[in-house]
């Protein structure tokens, strides 16, 4: 199976449950997706820069929210 290789390292093998598998399971968009996978990884990957990461995602989510007419010219 495709989540048994990986490709860039192994930050993601040693999880109960890999951040794609909580992702697809719980059909989160892109951005929601983004942040789950830079939290679980930040630890054992770039430290701080994947929380940055996160973070960015996580306030692109809050413009959404505040904003949603953003949302619908984006798609």
């Amino acid at each position: 199976m495709s989540k048994d290789t990986q490709i860039g390292g192994n930050h993601y093998k040693d999880m109960a449950i890999q951040p794609v598998e909580f992702i697809q399971k719980n059909r989160l968009d892109y951005c929601q997706g983004n942040v789950i996978k830079y939290v679980c990884r930040f630890r054992h990957k770039n430290g701080k820069e994947d929380l940055l990461k996160a973070k960015h995602y996580i306030d692109l989510l809050i413009e959404q929210e505040e904003f949603p007419d953003w949302k619908k010219e984006v798609q």
